[in-house]
């Protein structure tokens, strides 16, 4: 199969504005993937199954991954005016200097969520070629296109990650909860996922998981008692 780089070339010369970044993997395997922009998504993969020399017609994974804000510190020089007493002068004379220091500054840096696809050749018996795509952010924008009208097999895997996740797939058939039940809150797989405290929903609870359950009416009880 061609490399990210020629594969890169081939989709930048057939999607024009596809805006198409490579990820370089350091690792040993050096599997290299491509990031697409959501907005040419969808050129991008119709492009990477119909080409001739790619053929890559089989989607045979979608996974999601969690990226929560990350604070980052960065040491900056910063040049301030102060008073120094005068060398040599009379006591208390002071003059203004510039001074430079180095200053610790923190911000935040925004999280997303991503996708994460592998693609194979079954003509050609090649691949895999990995996709990423982000959303804006992992609160109010989890927005991507669907890749099921490309590649079918996209389709319960899509309901995994919007499921466990939460992106939002547009352009998904049938985009609704395939693990959770409908009435669950929240998904499972974020980083920040806190476990409820009532484990009685589960239909064959056991072992630890009743001890949990005890623990949680114990709780509850105690509640109640002290109101």
């Amino acid at each position: 199969m061609k490399t990210v780089e020629e594969i890169k070339a081939a989709i930048e010369a057939a999607v024009p504005g596809a805006g198409v970044e490579i990820v370089p993997n350091p690792g040993p395997s050096a599997q290299h993937s491509l990031r697409l922009k959501p907005d040419s998504a969808t050129a991008v993969a119709t492009f990477l199954r119909d080409d001739v020399d790619l053929a890559l017609d089989f989607l045979s994974n979608v996974t999601g991954v969690d990226w929560p804000d990350k604070e980052i510190a960065e040491k900056v020089k910063v040049t301030r005016r102060v008073s120094k007493p005068v060398e040599g002068g009379e006591p208390g004379q002071v003059q203004m200097v510039d001074e430079t220091v180095e200053e610790t500054r923190k911000h935040v840096q925004p999280g997303y969520l991503e996708v994460v696809y592998h693609l194979f050749s079954m003509a050609k018996k090649h691949g895999p070629l990995v996709l990423r795509m982000r959303t804006e952010n992992r609160l109010d924008k989890v927005e991507l296109p669907s890749f099921t009208p490309v590649w079918r097999s996209a389709e319960f895997q899509e309901r995994e990650v919007f499921d466990l996740f939460g992106v939002v797939f547009r352009g998904h058939p049938d985009l609704r909860r395939i693990l959770m039940w409908d009435e669950f809150k929240d998904h499972p797989m974020r980083r920040d996922y806190v476990e409820p405290g009532d484990f009685e929903y589960e239909p064959t609870a056991h072992d630890d998981v009743l001890k949990r359950a005890q623990e949680h009416r114990n709780r509850e009880q105690g509640l109640g008692n002290r109101e």
